[in-house]
């Protein structure tokens, strides 16, 4: 093949290097507008997984790599005083000018053709007499903007300010340095990549870096190559101590706005993008060096073992995409968590740390008690004592309050539709379904939504409260759950709204009825989406019979003996979407402002909590966000959840979405977790209302990570507990608990432990227990170079 490459960063290199090396008649070059020395940065980090796919596909590369390594496996934390370290995480780093260099000389030894200091012909022109043409120009890429078309991008510029830097000082292991200054939170990524040098990259919020000052050279235009000196002058300044007398050096650098590049597509007939061109992902959690070169590595492999050029760049994409997009999803993760962390800086030192590792979801508790056990206990210590609690039992085993309702642990099953009742009346199927959850080991179990009357449901198979048979068929599974179990039962009390009238979820989801359907309302006549029926809106006189018809509800939830009350303002239904300015275009007070569509809600929710018993709590349940232009924020849900809170809400269950048709979720696991998390520090803080993360947590460990790091005080858990009805009592056999959190039913107590597994006899070998063990020694490894290139173990 002759092929093309634009950009000769690590990527474009590390590519060219090994297509040659898998077919040596290749005929490669490649262009960079830079000279071979012009090296803007200083170190790059590499994962264990990423050097392995590098020394499998060329040893003598990784080899030569592997001479100039800084490595090290601690994480070094500096706040408020207090320095934490943190082992077992391993790393390796080398100066970017090394790594270039050996790259540059690999493949002028193998015969590709490099031509530095030359800007690269138009893509279109090339893709013409080459058989393939690669973008690697980076994150500004003159290929994929020329074929913007094709590759659709999208560039979404983040408001925190960075500055790439980099210090003599040889730090031992990976540093955050976080500094509380007048202005705001400043704070430092470095690590080390050689034995004489360090990358130091300062990093703050646009507001913190206007405050500071740091805007005076904003307009300045600084030409290639040359560094914002007043800018770094200041910051020598500021991080001092930091720095204990050594230097900071500028390198090209200026202070930037990071941008996280996504492409729909990746390759367009002949020409592929790859690196930074394809994809970025925040500095925080790698380099992006890293995905460069495993993006080199998985389409060199395509093309020597595909065919033709156009199966081999669609299997390179199919491979590499999921990748990615996980990749940037923790990213974000990562770079919103720093983006807003004057947010956690309130926090006791050793929750910060533990919030600060686990911030993009990828580091979680367990595998954290896996690298480095003494931290690990110290966060569970540390959460137990904050909040007057023994250790011993793991977060979400430890005792916790809404309101005056003891719950025994933090699981909350929650709640989920069944479309089963008949004629709104829960039957033996919800006895079953509700009572196996409360032995099942949760500390709090949520009805479905129950329908304040037939036209408020959402499924002619929807529960309801409208009638006396449904309160005692209710009476009889809440007094199931309490002499059967140690598990509170709550009542989540709704309308359906604009959404009502439908099928039953598996003869087709918001499908409306083909026939024995109801009238429809809503806030505004605006149908729910493309073949919903059009609601009506509703008048004054009907927002008064609404609001009964939950008060009337409300009086026989509580004689039912339900232990909690939560009102659903979530996913669209009636209460929601008077909440959201996609369904609410009213024109009186119930509508225009935030203010005024919280009105109707608030009123219903005063209603009711006048009826429901004082000693009862009652909770709110909301769509943090509608996943749609011009819809609900979070920004406006940290208000609702204010409004809320102040009106006697003793916790927000803070859920996403399911409010319009047109919503583009951002799913992933834990996904809504960080909706939560900021509503518990800046809604809830203060008030001792609760704060219920929910949606695609699906492990214990999931459950402990979200409540260690101070992000909700309880984890709703829907799915998981279907697939397994006893998920918490086996998460407490998982974690080795035993104790009245996690207590079994004495009639299940046999199964109490795990059952055995198919090699119980399996015998460690002899020799190996007569090596040193290496987790033990790779716990604390320092960068403590004597010369040699060699770590040191701290």
């Amino acid at each position: 093949m002759k092929i093309a490459i634009i950009g000769g960063g690590p990527g474009g290199l590390y590519l060219a290097a090994l297509l040659k090396q898998l077919d040596p008649a290749h005929e490669i070059t490649v262009w960079e507008r830079n000279a071979p020395d012009d090296t803007f940065g200083f170190g790059v980090v590499f994962s264990d997984e990423t050097l392995g796919g590098i020394e499998n596909a060329d040893t003598v590369f990784s080899a030569a790599m592997s001479r100039r390594f800084a490595r090290w496996t601690d994480i070094d934390i500096h706040y408020r005083g207090e320095s934490h370290t943190v082992g077992g995480q391993g790393f390796a780093a080398m100066g970017r000018k090394d790594l270039l260099h050996l790259l540059q000389e690999r493949c002028r030894e193998l015969g590709v053709t490099l031509r530095f200091s030359t800007p690269a012909p138009e893509a279109a022109g090339l893709r013409a007499s080459y058989d393939l043409v690669v973008g690697a120009d980076g994150v500004n890429s003159g290929v994929r903007t020329a074929h913007a078309d094709a590759f659709r991008p999208s560039l979404d510029r983040r408001r925190s300010k960075y500055m790439w830097l980099g210090t003599d000082r040889v730090f031992e292991a990976f540093q955050f340095f976080v500094k509380e200054t007048e202005w705001g939170v400043v704070q430092v990524h470095g690590y080390p990549y050689s034995d004489t040098g360090s990358t130091f990259i300062v990093e703050m919020h646009e507001d913190v870096w206007r405050r500071a000052g740091f805007d005076a050279t904003e307009d300045a235009v600084f030409a290639p190559g040359v560094s914002d000196e007043p800018a770094v002058a200041r910051i020598r300044e500021l991080f001092a101590d930091e720095l204990g007398g050594h230097q900071v050096f500028a390198n090209n650098s200026k202070w930037l706005n990071f941008t996280t590049v996504r492409n729909e597509r990746w390759h367009h007939g002949n020409l592929v993008l790859i690196g930074d061109a394809a994809h970025t992902a925040h500095f925080s959690i790698g380099s992006g060096t890293k995905l460069a070169m495993e993006d080199a590595l998985a389409l060199a492999a395509c093309l020597h073992e595909h065919p033709d050029t156009q199966s081999a760049l669609s299997a390179y994409e199919s491979e590499r995409r999921p990748v990615v997009e996980s990749t940037q999803r923790a990213a974000q993760a990562s770079l919103e968590w720093f983006e807003n962390i004057g947010r956690y800086t309130g926090q006791e030192p050793t929750q910060f740390c533990f919030n600060l590792l686990t911030r993009s979801r990828r580091i979680t508790y367990d595998n954290l008690r896996t690298r480095d056990q003494e931290f690990a206990d110290r966060v569970d210590a540390a959460f137990a004592a904050a909040q007057g609690l023994e250790t011993g039992a793991p977060a979400m085993f430890q005792p916790f309050r809404i309101g005056r309702l003891e719950l025994k642990n933090r699981v909350v099953v929650s709640p989920m539709d069944m479309y089963s009742a008949v004629d709104g009346v829960p039957g033996d199927f919800h006895l079953v379904h509700l009572g196996s959850k409360a032995m099942g080991g949760a500390g709090l179990v949520m009805t479905e939504m129950v329908c304040v009357s037939p036209e408020g449901r959402i499924t002619p198979g929807c529960t309801g409260l409208w009638n006396d048979e449904q309160l005692r068929s209710w009476q009889r599974i809440v007094s199931f759950v309490h002499d059967r179990s140690t598990a509170r039962i709550g009542l989540q009390l709704g309308h359906s709204g604009r959404k009502g009238s439908t099928r039953l979820m598996w003869e087709g989801m918001d499908e409306p009825l083909a026939e024995d359907n109801w009238e429809v309302v809503g806030p505004s006549a605006l149908p729910y989406g493309p073949g919903s029926p059009v609601p009506r809106e509703l008048t004054r006189s009907a927002l008064d019979a609404l609001t009964a018809e939950f008060v009337a509800a409300a009086r026989r939830g509580a004689e039912a003996g339900f232990d909690l009350l939560e009102l659903h303002c979530a996913h669209g239904y009636l209460l929601s979407s008077f909440l959201s300015p996609l369904a609410n275009r009213r024109t009186d007070r119930y509508g225009g402002s935030a203010a005024n569509r919280l009105r109707f809600p608030l009123e219903v929710f005063d209603a009711v909590r006048a009826v429901w018993p004082a000693e009862r709590p009652m909770t709110v349940r909301i769509s943090a966000t509608d996943w749609a232009p011009d819809g609900t924020t979070e920004d406006d849900a940290v208000e609702i959840a204010r409004a809320f809170i102040a009106h006697g809400a003793a916790a927000i269950d803070v859920s996403t979405g399911q409010v319009t048709k047109d919503e583009r979720p951002a799913y992933g696991r834990s996904y809504q977790t960080p909706f939560a998390d900021r509503i518990r520090h800046e809604a809830a803080a203060g008030t001792g209302a609760a704060v219920i993360a929910v949606g695609a947590i699906a492990s214990w460990d999931d459950v402990n990570s979200i409540l260690l790091a101070g992000r909700a005080d309880l984890c709703a858990v829907g799915r998981t507990h279907l697939y397994d009805p006893h998920w918490t009592l086996h998460a407490a056999a998982d974690q080795e608990y035993r104790g009245p959190a996690a207590a079994w039913p004495v009639q299940f107590g046999a199964g109490s432990r795990k059952p055995p597994t198919a090699r119980t006899d399996a015998v460690r070998p002899r020799l190996s227990l007569l090596r040193a063990d290496p987790a033990g020694e790779s716990v604390h490894l320092r960068w403590k170079p004597l010369g040699d290139g060699v770590p040191v173990v701290g």
